[in-house]
């Protein structure tokens, strides 16, 4: 899609959740992950879409594929891009470079619940933006990555307390 019609899309959205606000609220789409082999994971949801997982040899895997902490950082950096993007399309800025770094600190001591005091997460994200567009304000661009991040679900999933509702089925 183009830069305008990123841009109509956003503002047939807009619209149409403002006139129908019960229509905004639904159930996200399932990923559901199916054990492989040793700790290899493939994780399947919908249009035959699929990703796999693997853990470090350190705790067992055989590092074949990305880590699930490495998917949630991919997952925020890609969130903040789109919707970097989406924002620049909607104030009409054309940018000529978007690069999203995340990056995080753990301690790997949660994980394998050693200390019931070490979180199993992330202790921290940092996230970098690298961002240019011609004849446009640095003030703009860091108003519209700020907009960005404020809206950036997998952030906000991040940063906000999230319920999770765990159900144990056997057999």
């Amino acid at each position: 899609m183009s830069q305008s019609e990123v841009a109509q899309a956003i503002s047939r959205s807009r619209q149409y959740l403002n006139e129908s606000p019960e229509k905004a609220r639904s159930r996200d789409s399932t990923a559901t992950a199916v054990l492989e082999d040793g700790l290899r994971v493939r994780v399947d949801g919908p249009h035959g879409w699929s990703l796999v997982t693997d853990m470090g040899p350190g705790v067992g895997g055989k590092g074949s594929a990305p880590t699930p902490g490495w998917m949630l950082r991919s997952a925020s950096a890609a969130c903040l891009v789109s919707l970097i993007a989406m924002r620049a399309a909607e104030k009409g800025v054309s940018l000529n470079l978007l690069e999203v770094d995340v990056d995080s600190e753990s301690d790997d001591r949660g994980l394998l619940g050693i200390g019931k005091d070490t979180p199993a997460g992330p202790l921290a994200l940092r996230t970098v933006v690298r961002i240019a567009a011609k004849d446009t304000e640095e003030a703009a661009l860091r108003d519209i990555v700020r907009w960005a991040d404020e809206h950036s679900p997998v952030d906000d999933a991040v940063r906000r307390a999230v319920p999770v509702e765990l159900t144990v089925v056997i057999g």
